[in-house]
């Protein structure tokens, strides 16, 4: 039991397994009993249930749907425009534009919502193209720090090897770093899946998971809303897992 208190301790799988098991069973009791009372803050299990009983009646899965679509959506053009921008950051013409768009990460939803909704009038392209433009000032951010974390030694070997400055670009920098860039794909992805929720209620014409949460807290039902919040994090999760197992089977040598 000591062991289990000292920093540092190294502990097998199985007691790992069981520490987790043990917090898990911890709060569920807390929950339990927090909400055992007639007044009480946070939703009980079997109000929290009834959301999911009513959030299912309601089309749950179509929206989970929805969302995942348009998640990987933006995704998968925030990561082309943010490669785009990455890779030509070492060029210096045209360096300025990537360090650019970086700053951008700075700026609020709720302004840049509005010039969007000038340009492009149908719901779905907004909030694609919302997201986009977020994850794209994140994604090059990164993708930037990555390429300026490649050791000099890397680029003095390919030089050694009589490579063109534009076959180390493409040696040291897009191959020999992609198994990174699909690490900061997993990392951003949080952030995509969080905004995704939120664009979701402000531009709620497609549905999707932001609509339901929109919904229900129209009607204080608190129950659906920790329903929704369960869902989100479990598939968000379940992304990040997902990910980060494809990342190791295919770059086995990648040790991150």
């Amino acid at each position: 039991m000591i062991k289990f208190l000292t920093p540092f301790e190294k502990i097998s799988k199985s007691n790992k397994t069981i520490i987790l098991v043990l917090w898990i069973v911890l709060l569920i009791a807390i929950w339990f009993i927090g909400t055992s009372g007639t007044k009480h803050l946070f939703p009980s299990p079997a109000q929290v249930f009834s959301g999911f009983t009513a959030l299912y009646n309601e089309g749950l899965v179509e929206h989970i749907f929805n969302s995942l679509k348009l998640c990987f959506l933006s995704i998968f053009l925030a990561v082309v425009i943010s490669m785009l921008l990455a890779y030509s950051w070492p060029i210096p013409a045209l360096k300025p534009v990537s360090e650019f768009i970086t700053k951008f990460r700075f700026l609020p939803f709720t302004g840049l919502s509005f010039y969007v909704a000038l340009l492009v009038h149908d719901a779905r392209n907004m909030q694609v193209w919302i997201l986009v433009i977020f994850l794209t000032t994140f994604l090059t951010t990164s993708l930037i720090a990555v390429i300026k974390d490649i050791p000099e030694e890397e680029f003095d070997h390919a030089k050694t090897l009589k490579c063109s400055r534009w076959e180390v670009l493409w040696q040291v920098i897009i191959l020999g770093r992609i198994d990174y860039v699909i690490d900061v794909i997993r990392q951003n992805l949080a952030i995509a899946w969080m905004m995704l929720v939120t664009v979701e209620s402000i531009v709620v014409a497609s549905g999707g998971l932001g609509f339901l949460i929109k919904n229900s807290d129209k009607f204080m039902n608190h129950g659906r809303i920790i329903a929704l919040q369960i869902i989100i994090l479990l598939i968000g999760l379940g992304l990040d897992s997902g990910i980060n197992f494809l990342r190791k089977a295919i770059f086995r040598y990648s040790k991150i």
